[in-house]
């Protein structure tokens, strides 16, 4: 019997021992592999020295062009198209502010006077500035307050903002000025009026242009988008000043519908 454990003991020792052996083989064959393929890198490094410093030097060439042009070119020409603005901004917020003679408040706005550009001639000249694409804003609502809703149009469309707000607010413009060109062009307001209040779902701006879009709908027979729109009204800002008989607005619309 001892003799049977002592062979057990033997056999589970060569077995170990055949399993380090194995371990360490293959841990040697992983660092052989590692190192053939860092030698290989390393080849391939060397013979390619050449087309990766010149890809390192493309990038180092345009970050210090990026950097440059923004030092150099953008934040002159950001300064300077903002101290353009100033001076039809003056008048476009005297005119905003007045009750009469607004119009040749917001004519000089556009045009400018003394020799300096107005709001137009920034838009066109500075566009692609800040202050440029906020001369288009109010060029185009300045237009809305002459009654020129076609130059409206043109100018609130051309502007772009990163704030949702902003962009709501000229959207809705753009849905006001199609609005006041009449019936033909109500499918466009309210194209424009739900952009604008989808862009932002904010309390001060969203319930206005629901509203409109609502009734711009009720105007092209389109009833049940006319009650959904009073219904977010109702359901989402209950407070605001559109909801204001907003049940008899929705059974209105419930009714037409039937």
């Amino acid at each position: 019997m001892a003799v049977y454990k002592k062979k057990d003991r033997t056999a589970r020792k060569i077995q170990k021992d055949h399993a380090s052996i194995k371990a360490e083989s293959t841990t040697k064959e992983v660092f052989e592999g590692l190192d053939s393929g860092a030698n290989k890198a390393e080849e391939w490094v060397l013979k390619n020295q050449k087309i990766i410093l010149s890809i390192m030097g493309v990038i180092v060439i345009g970050v210090i062009a990026f950097l440059a042009y923004n030092r150099f070119v953008k934040e002159p020409a950001e300064k300077n198209a903002a101290n353009e603005l100033a001076f039809p901004k003056a008048y476009f917020t005297k005119a905003m502010n007045q009750t009469v003679a607004k119009d040749s408040l917001f004519n000089l706005a556009l045009n400018g006077a003394d020799g300096k550009d107005g709001l137009i001639g920034i838009a066109d000249r500075l566009g692609s500035t800040d202050a440029g694409n906020l001369a288009k804003y109010y060029a185009g609502i300045s237009y809305m307050n002459l009654a020129d809703y076609k130059k409206a149009v043109e100018y609130l469309d051309d502007f772009s903002s990163n704030d949702p707000i902003s962009n709501s607010i000229a959207k809705g413009a753009i849905g006001d000025a199609f609005a006041n060109l009449g019936a033909e062009y109500y499918e466009d307001a309210l194209k424009y009026y739900e952009q604008a209040f989808q862009m932002s779902e904010n309390s001060f701006s969203a319930p206005i242009f629901l509203n409109k879009a609502a009734i711009v709908a009720t105007n092209l027979g389109k009833f049940d988008k006319a009650e959904k729109y009073y219904s977010k009204i109702k359901t989402e800002y209950p407070k605001s000043d559109q909801a204001t008989d907003i049940d008899g607005k929705i059974n209105l619309s419930k009714y037409s519908v039937k």
